[in-house]
């Protein structure tokens, strides 16, 4: 799947509702593509892939430490280092200066997971008013998780019923309208890949 695609198909989201004919085909795809940008908005990434390198440039988070959007492979990795903060990066690190992780591709037990993050090794950055690096990488996931899938594909069956349902209204009750609640069940499926979770107190 590339860049901007659902993360579940319309064959699978009929299955999924028992639907065998063709005539709602558009408003099921609709569905899931919303249903997937609002999974990217929820967790602050996106579980797709990209298979040539495009260039980012981000802040680091600590003088050795760079959080950075996820990549799935270290072909045609480059990461490199502004000295002068001025938008020129002018040095190209060379993987003796730098630990990528997750390691093993492995996080809370669960593999498949890409590099979200770089550990300078004997190479500080310091404050800077730009961005001080710039990562080249092919962005993405190996491959969708399934948890992210199954969660498309509920979201997409809820927002596909809102078609008889104006305004998220579902009905009317004696305390007023009752309006489409959030899901938790896809909230649960979705918490272990949100950059940002929510903390309880």
């Amino acid at each position: 799947m590339a860049l901007g695609d659902s993360y579940a198909t319309t064959a699978e989201l009929k299955s999924y509702l028992r639907i065998t004919d063709t005539a709602e085909d558009t408003l099921l795809s609709d569905s899931l593509s919303t249903a997937s940008r609002l999974i990217e908005h929820h967790c602050d990434r996106q579980f797709n892939k990209a298979t040539s390198a495009s260039a980012r440039v981000f802040y680091a988070d600590a003088p050795c430490t760079v959080v950075v959007d996820d990549f799935h492979t270290t072909t045609d990795l480059v990461i490199k280092h502004s000295s002068g903060d001025d938008g020129t990066y002018d040095i190209t690190l060379t993987t003796a200066d730098y630990q990528l992780l997750p390691l093993n591709g492995i996080v809370s037990g669960e593999s498949g997971w890409p590099y979200y993050r770089i550990e300078l090794q004997g190479f500080y950055v310091s404050a800077a008013v730009r961005p001080q690096i710039q990562v080249t990488a092919q962005w993405g996931w190996t491959a969708v998780p399934a948890a992210i899938k199954r969660a498309t594909v509920q979201m997409a069956e809820e927002i596909y019923k809102l078609k008889g349902a104006p305004f998220g209204v579902a009905g009317v009750d004696q305390f007023g309208p009752i309006r489409i609640r959030d899901n938790q069940r896809v909230t649960a499926m979705l918490a272990p890949y949100r950059r940002s979770p929510v903390l309880v107190a």
